[in-house]
């Protein structure tokens, strides 16, 4: 047995009841069971029961496993496009990495305390066990928003989804919308100037002297906002350095963009660990794809020089902006997505589509797969009634015709 082990049976009994740390029973349980699979069993004294070898715990770290990719990406592209706004031509590896590593990790670090401290303490409060689902959203925040978001902002946001969207509710399991995308939407409507235009999406910080802050008048804007600025089929994209930015660009992710939403070929890996893993919908990723693909090529179709966004391809559009990472993160939540496999199908179609509608359809926006996964959240629920009254009636057919033919 670790020395750790005996410590913590050391000190248990001080937080059980009667203890003189009963009050932190709660705190005292999610560290212990976070560190150790707990021994408590559900079945009684004679009883058969099976247990599922994947609880909420280890699919967590699953799901926290499968980021990764896109969170080493991030923190080399962050890193890469300070270089490259400094009109550097060298880009050391290693120098680049720890670059996003300083800049990155201050706003994990803020959103793992206020998120968490605010869980232990409604834990607490309801003498109830600490969930683990914060592990996720812990590190998604961070990875859907710009890198150089002040940290005071993304305290008031995450603090204000946790209570809001998820404690409200009865916490872990029980929300109804995402937690880390209403985070991002709080941030995008309440801070708008630290969420949005040509100057924040390429971290300008020194990261504590690390390297040399940007000059106050740079400015480069996402590929898809640059849109706005653009009609007609010459549309173009440009990255920090004014050069083409080309599809394989788009799908490594070496662009400006969040954190960690760039590089659909790391999603692409997470999305495998997901799914070979059992953790994520197939049919919710397809369908998406399918969605924005359709949405996507009929826009294309019908381009209109009002709506600049409609001359881009496809291709370009699951390539661009957080489409991808949508796809793979946010819509598969099973939390919050439809629950039935027919409910699946329509949820995660209309996801990509809606995700394409927005971002072509309005030019103050050029970004919809957060909204579309948020607007698809609410209407989860009412698919799968509908998809479940359909079946009903179906096997209610069926029986009064059986009826009938004897």
């Amino acid at each position: 047995m670790s020395k750790l082990r005996k410590y913590l049976d050391k000190i248990k009994p001080n937080f059980e009841p009667g203890g003189k740390l009963s009050a932190l029973h709660s705190v005292y349980d999610g560290m212990e069971t976070f560190l150790y699979t707990p021994k408590t069993t559900s079945a009684r004294s004679g009883a058969v029961h099976i247990h599922d070898s994947i609880d909420s715990k280890r699919t967590m770290i699953i799901v926290v496993c499968a980021l990764l990719p896109c969170f080493l990406f991030g923190m080399y592209n962050t890193g890469y496009q300070h270089w490259l706004a400094q009109g550097a031509t060298e880009f050391p590896f290693w120098e680049l990495m720890f670059y996003g590593l300083v800049t990155i990790l201050p706003r994990v670090v803020v959103a793992y305390v206020v998120g968490l401290g605010i869980e232990f303490a409604f834990a607490q409060l309801r003498g109830e066990e600490i969930q683990e689902g914060f592990l996720v959203t812990g590190i998604l925040v961070p990875m859907i928003c710009p890198a150089e978001l002040p940290l005071w902002m993304l305290a008031v946001a995450v603090a204000f989804s946790v209570i809001f969207v998820k404690e409200v509710f009865g916490g872990t399991g029980y929300n109804v919308l995402n937690v880390a995308l209403v985070t991002r939407a709080f941030l995008f409507f309440a801070y708008p100037a630290q969420m949005s235009g040509d100057d924040v999406y390429v971290a300008r910080g020194s990261a504590f002297g690390f390297a040399e802050a940007l000059p106050d008048g740079f400015s480069c804007a996402t590929p898809l906002g640059q849109i706005a600025t653009q009609a007609g089929h010459g549309v173009h994209f440009t990255g920090v350095d004014g050069s083409l930015i080309s599809t394989w660009d788009a799908f490594v992710g070496l662009i400006p963009g969040s954190f960690g939403e760039t590089s659909t070929l790391c999603i692409l890996i997470g999305a495998v660990i997901l799914l070979a893993t059992g953790i994520a919908s197939w049919r919710i990723i397809v369908s998406v794809i399918a969605g924005g693909l359709l949405t996507g090529w009929l826009a294309n179709v019908c381009a209109s020089p009002v709506y600049p966004g409609s001359y881009i391809s496809p291709l370009d559009q699951l390539l661009f902006g957080g489409f991808a990472f949508a796809a793979v993160f946010m819509a598969t939540d099973p939390v919050t997505a439809a629950r039935t496999n027919t409910g699946k199908y329509i949820y995660g179609f209309l996801v990509g589509a809606m995700a394409i509608i927005i971002r072509t359809y309005n030019n103050a926006y050029p970004e919809g797969a957060m909204l579309a996964v948020l607007l698809m959240n609410c209407f989860a629920p009412l698919i799968d009634y509908c998809v479940v009254q359909a079946n009903m009636r179906r096997r209610m057919k069926r029986l009064n015709t059986k009826s009938v033919q004897q």
